[in-house]
């Protein structure tokens, strides 16, 4: 089951007319603002937030205000759905728990902290005719929906996810944390058919733990080439996108939501062959090239708010049985090409040769030792 395509699970619907009873089982960093929002929402009655530390969990409920506890098992029976936000190693276990207990989830991602323990939520949803929707948010961003709706058969695709370190998701490296938003967006923008041939990848542990910067040249079948470039330990924050295809190149800025198409050369002469005159005015040339030569068009995307559109997606998905834009089969794919990356940051030859220094943690390491001596 776990190769099965998305849109042949079969997923069961809720009673139609009632407000959906949902828990949020983990409420740190983004679990709040996942209660916050769901609390909000007319068709939703949030019954409970669920968090390990009492004092978190009952300083969240009293704010929305709903019921609260620290075991999310006492919760079963009385729950439609759940959303879980807690650390990565903790979504199988939980999440087994819940979909035996027939409740549908909203998991954050990564879906699970394997490939293995991915696919076994995967299979036990489809097997129960459950919603598995994955908290790959940046799917939701209008700027993104604006790339992918002008890009058709992508050839190169650049990314950037900078921030500065939040002293969050520690469990996992920057690959896990960032990078999988931007792969995940890579393997919808090329598609489901399209196979990874190669790749190639570097790291650094900059603060001495996980990986806390990478980038990732990723090769498909279908031609299209990536450069996926992240870093969590950065001054200021920055996410980017740059898609080119056969129709020209379209960027966009995901946090200010600017969105800049350039289309195919077009007209004759061209500015080369202009600039190779008697007397060429290259000065005016330089102002007309976007424009006359090469299309250029800048807008604004909406203001939307990507937690909210999502939360209300995985609201409709578990009540009508539609399938989520992001579901377990694409997040267990992004998952995948993530642990494809980690398996080449790991393998780095730093000096170029096998007997040498190896792998993210070189750099730290080095530093380290220098320190000691």
């Amino acid at each position: 089951m776990s190769d099965d395509s998305p849109s042949t699970i079969p997923i069961r619907t809720m009673s139609a007319g009632l407000p959906l009873k949902v828990a949020v089982i983990g409420v740190g960093a983004l679990g709040r603002h996942h209660a916050r929002i769901l609390g909000t929402l007319t068709d939703v009655e949030l019954v409970a937030v669920v968090d390990a530390d009492a004092a978190q969990a009952r300083k969240i409920a009293a704010t929305i205000p709903c019921g609260w506890t620290t075991d999310y098992r006492e919760l079963l029976g009385r729950i439609d759905a759940a959303v879980i936000a807690t650390p990565t190693f903790l979504h199988r276990p939980i999440g087994t728990d819940l979909l035996e207990a027939g409740v549908p989830l909203l998991v954050e991602k990564p879906l699970a902290a394997s490939l293995a323990d991915a696919t076994a939520l995967t299979d036990l949803a489809a097997a129960r005719g459950l919603t598995l929707q994955v908290g790959h948010v940046e799917r939701f961003n209008p700027a993104y929906e604006a790339v992918k709706a002008s890009v058709e058969d992508p050839k190169y695709v650049r990314t950037e996810r900078f921030s500065p370190f939040a002293f969050r998701s520690t469990d996992i490296g920057v690959v896990h944390d960032l990078m999988i938003h931007d792969l995940d967006l890579l393997l919808d923008l090329v598609g489901p058919t399209a196979e990874v041939t190669s790749v190639d990848a570097f790291g650094v542990s900059v603060l001495g733990g996980h990986e806390d910067t990478a980038q990732a040249r990723i090769k498909f079948d279908s031609g299209c080439v990536a450069d996926v470039v992240v870093n969590r330990v950065n001054p200021e924050p920055r996410r980017a996108i740059q898609v080119w295809s056969e129709h020209g190149c379209v960027s966009a800025d995901l946090t200010s939501r600017e969105v800049t198409t350039l289309g195919a050369p077009s007209g004759e002469p061209s500015p080369l062959e202009l600039a190779g005159r008697p007397g060429a005015d290259i000065a005016a040339l330089k102002e007309t090239i976007f424009g006359e030569y090469i299309g250029r068009e800048t807008v604004q995307a909406d203001a939307v708010d990507q937690l909210t559109a999502e939360l209300k997606e995985f609201v409709d998905c578990v009540t009508t049985g539609a399938m989520p834009r992001c579901g377990g089969w694409e997040a267990k794919r992004s998952l995948g090409l993530a642990d494809a990356v980690m398996a080449s940051i790991e393998a780095h030859q730093w000096d170029g040769r096998s007997d040498g220094r190896i792998g993210p943690r070189a750099f730290t390491q080095d530093h380290a030792a220098r320190r000691a001596a």
